[in-house]
């Protein structure tokens, strides 16, 4: 059965996503500066790296400094893995002070599509477009479809190929390239003509 996350590249990694709602939720906060691969092969890593386990308590609690070598040893866990151990630690405390510790509980409890993204953007890391985009993949890979989901992910809940939410495959992941490539370009054109 193919994968509903083929993010990483790396078969293990793919599965960790589908399996664990935390590993899911950082690969989605890593997953700007970087290509997508990396970023969601990267809760692989930290999984790796903290023992076999993530856990989101454990790594609120941790030293912040540890949690920067974790992130900083070769091959390090982002482009810049300082500013990000410290969100993604800032995450998981925001987790454990909001939603008993559990990232699921971010989505599972929401109320409607317009309250997950506004769940979704108390988390550090998650600003709008983010958590429509997080909003989108969980339900176009998950089936995880609360009432007015589609409205509320916006241009991410349409048909297509704009994000990782309509990443299944190859394919699309190119197709999801092309169209980040002519989106940045045209926003690249639009600030060259307001400045003019």
């Amino acid at each position: 059965m193919p994968s509903k996350t083929p993010f990483s590249g790396d078969p293990a990694a793919d599965q960790l996503l589908e399996d664990d709602p935390l590993a899911l939720l950082i690969g989605m906060l890593l997953d700007q500066q970087v290509p997508m691969e990396k970023a969601f092969h990267s809760p692989y890593d930290l999984k790796e790296r903290l023992g076999g386990e993530l856990d989101a308590a454990s790594i609120a609690s941790m030293d912040p400094a540890k949690l920067v070598e974790v992130f900083s040893a070769r091959p390090s866990l982002h482009r810049f893995p300082g500013s990000v151990a410290n969100r993604t630690q800032a995450m998981c405390q925001a987790l454990a002070d909001e939603f008993g510790g559990r990232a699921e509980n971010v989505w599972v409890m929401a109320a409607d599509g317009d309250d997950l993204v506004k769940r979704l953007t108390t988390l550090p890391g998650f600003g709008q477009q983010k958590a429509q985009i997080f909003t989108a993949l969980l339900a176009k890979r998950f089936g995880i479809r609360p009432p007015g989901w589609e409205a509320a992910a916006g241009v991410y809940g349409q048909e297509g190929h704009r994000s990782v939410a309509d990443v299944d495959g190859p394919e699309s992941l190119a197709a999801v390239r092309v169209y980040k490539r002519e989106a940045k370009a045209k926003a690249k054109a639009k600030a060259d003509s307001a400045g003019d």
